[in-house]
């Protein structure tokens, strides 16, 4: 009865573990929760049995994800129209195969190397649960079109520790972060070996995690990149439409008087704003109005970018595209090429379209844009523009920055509602910004709206859920970080040479 009760609360303190790790990213911020949370599996999974950790995996991912992404319910059930019955059928579907996919078989693997190699000693065990807690975290970047979300290193964005982000990326700073708290585990947990071995490889651990934490601090006097002495003076404009109304036809010339509205006093600036999809129509049916405001760019030497959707004949058939198009004292068009699942497209559109009301969501049948496309350009500076979802893509968003002095992104987060995916969103675009070392302006319909600088702070912001205007001034910088050049290969080299290492190690102890 005991040993049938024993995994069962295990499970539980796990569940109960993952749903605390979102409490170190934003908006709470409390990380030396999301290290705890980590202390907790690690040390779940220390004397499991491999049976018994793949539904462990799962719970915690379960606990992660539920908590964590919660605000999918929002958009399914504010926004797509599906009770909240049925809203929250598809949000634990949608929690189910993320902690399937991507959680649960580290995990197992994990535990079943950990036996098969027979490692007993905990340092050793924190090293490989570090390796593949990483390696897991990158697959869920790319794999089923990937979902980066939540990945630990972001929890760490406002310590000192962030330092290391423009050289290992966001995946180093995860790898910091698991690899300190399993390692602190390992300094509690009693060893097999004798006691001058146990004395010596707890005084190795306490200088491996000092030093880790304390480079960060040269680290920061570090100057990757550099303004070039030019800037450009901007205003963002959040529009703060309401989405039941802004695919409405009825509210069209409402929508686009606000804007030009807001724009009308904005003309001595460099550069004017528009967020994703401003102007809900299309590109062929806007041609009247983007002539007009690209004249009267021209005539003040202001460059305007403006999100909306683009139709473009391809093939005998029409495509459609989330788009950005910059005109008047500015050139290039952008399509969109991360899409989001369901938002912007519908997998197995044949099956599911029609379904419900949430397979038919409007301007849900975009198409991906190329991988070729040039940046935009605003009088003679190059801007990286990134739509919405793109910005969470840590490699994809430093090869897009290599070959330009600022960062763009312009979203929609009114789907969120007023959940906390908005700050979670906000959180990983100061890190792409902290990562490539540049300056980001950061333009939403809601919020949230805002500047930040080449160390991912944030220099200006306005209200949320309120319109308004954010006027500033953003330096163009001038080199690559680290980071941009090798992009996250080097903390994935790192955590497979760990994997190596433990199992010729364990390879060595049969000799």
């Amino acid at each position: 009865m005991n040993n049938e009760k024993k995994p069962a609360m295990r499970y539980l303190i796990t569940l109960l573990s993952g749903a605390m790790a979102p409490l170190g990213f934003s908006p709470f911020n409390l990380w030396p929760l999301l290290m705890v949370a980590v202390a907790i599996l690690f040390m779940a999974h220390r004397n499991m049995p491999t049976r018994q950790a793949l539904l462990n995996g799962f719970m915690f991912g379960v606990g992660m994800f539920g908590v964590g992404t919660s605000w999918i319910y929002v958009s399914i059930h504010q926004f797509g129209s599906a009770s909240p019955a049925l809203a929250s059928l598809l949000t634990a579907v949608f929690v189910i195969v993320i902690s399937l996919v991507f959680v649960a078989p580290g995990l197992w693997l994990y535990s079943k190397l950990r036996h098969h190699w027979h490692m007993d000693h905990p340092c050793q065990q924190a090293l490989l649960f570090s390796a593949f807690w990483v390696i897991a975290e990158w697959t869920r970047s790319w794999l089923l079109t990937g979902f980066p979300w939540l990945l630990a290193g972001y929890s760490l964005l406002d310590t000192p520790a962030a330092n290391w982000a423009p050289v290992t990326g966001v995946y180093g700073l995860s790898f910091l972060l698991v690899i300190t708290s399993t390692l602190l585990v390992s300094l509690i947990i009693k060893s097999k070996q004798p006691l001058r071995k146990t004395i010596t490889s707890k005084v190795f651990v306490v200088i491996t995690i000092a030093s880790l934490w304390l480079a960060s601090w040269p680290l920061a006097k570090v100057q990757w990149t550099e303004p070039t002495g030019e800037k450009l003076t901007f205003s963002a404009i959040q529009g703060n439409i309401p989405q039941s109304i802004k695919w409405h036809p009825d509210y069209i010339q409402n929508i686009i008087a606000t804007y030009t509205n807001q724009t009308e006093q904005e003309w001595k600036q460099d550069l004017i704003i528009w967020p994703e999809n401003a102007l809900p129509i299309f590109y062929s049916r806007a041609q009247w109005l983007l002539q007009q405001l690209s004249q009267q760019g021209k005539n003040h030497n202001t460059a305007l970018i403006i999100g909306l959707p683009i139709d473009m004949p391809s093939e005998n058939q029409q495509k459609y595209y989330n788009g950005i198009i910059a005109i008047g004292a500015g050139t290039g068009i952008y399509d969109k090429q991360k899409l989001v699942p369901f938002g912007e497209y519908v997998p197995f559109e044949s099956l599911l379209r029609g379904l419900i009301a949430f397979f038919d969501l409007p301007m849900s049948s975009f198409s991906a844009g190329s991988s070729n496309q040039k940046p935009l350009n605003v009088k003679g500076i190059t801007i990286t523009p990134y739509i919405c979802y793109e910005v969470v893509y840590p490699d994809f968003a430093a090869r897009m920055a290599r070959h330009s002095g600022l960062l763009l992104t312009i979203s929609d987060d009114t789907w969120f509602g007023k959940s906390i995916g908005p700050e979670q969103h906000f959180q990983m675009a100061r890190m792409r910004a902290l990562e490539t070392g540049r300056y980001l302006i950061r333009d939403t319909n809601d919020g949230l709206t805002a500047l930040i600088n080449n160390h991912g702070k944030v220099l200006q912001t306005i209200p949320r859920f309120k319109e308004g205007i954010l006027r500033g001034s953003a330096n163009i910088m001038l080199g690559n970080t680290p980071f941009m050049i090798t992009g996250s290969w080097p903390i994935l080299i790192l955590c497979l040479g760990l994997q190596i290492l433990c199992y010729f190690q364990s390879r060595f102890k049969k000799y």
